[in-house]
């Protein structure tokens, strides 16, 4: 006699001895990159050693930027680096800047592919997250924990990014 496993609607509670479901429902969110992005903060918790870091998977929704986009704030993350993957078959911009003795050097800007992400190695200046098109939700993985992890650069003259 056979025996039959019946397949069954993922729910939390359900799926919660196992690991947990990666939805932006019911989750905690808040604002960021000047209102344009609203972070769907810390999904799962990605089991990693070590006593202060650990890894989070978070969803953003960035909202879109028009271009020419005026670049005026970098930032990056000396504990960790960070993912971005796309959950949309969009292309989207990314801004990096070299270190220029603990400050962001001139920046390159880059356009992905649809359905291309990236990871921005740790200590990087870089960009806020910047959908173009239409609202897009990204899959993050960054570090959560103990220290400080986000250091801002505000330019005193803004950089203009465009295509042409």
């Amino acid at each position: 006699m056979a025996r039959t496993i019946r397949i069954e609607p993922l729910e939390k509670e359900a799926f919660a001895p196992f690991g947990q479901v990666l939805t932006t429902e019911g989750a905690h969110h808040f604002p960021i990159n000047n209102g344009k992005t609203e972070r769907f903060h810390d999904l799962a918790s990605v089991e990693i050693g070590g006593e202060n870091g650990r890894t989070l998977i978070s969803i953003f929704r960035g909202q879109p930027y028009p271009l020419p986009l005026t670049l005026s704030l970098v930032e990056r993350h000396p504990l960790g680096s960070q993912a971005f993957m796309p959950l949309h078959d969009r292309p989207f911009l990314i801004t990096v800047c070299p270190d220029d003795n603990g400050r962001p050097g001139t920046p390159r800007a880059f356009l992905t592919q649809p359905g291309v992400g990236i990871n921005i190695a740790r200590n990087v200046w870089h960009g806020v997250l910047t959908a173009l098109e239409k609202e897009g939700d990204f899959l993050v993985v960054d570090r959560g924990g103990d220290g400080v992890n986000l250091e801002e650069f505000t330019f005193d003259e803004p950089y203009t990014v465009t295509l042409t």
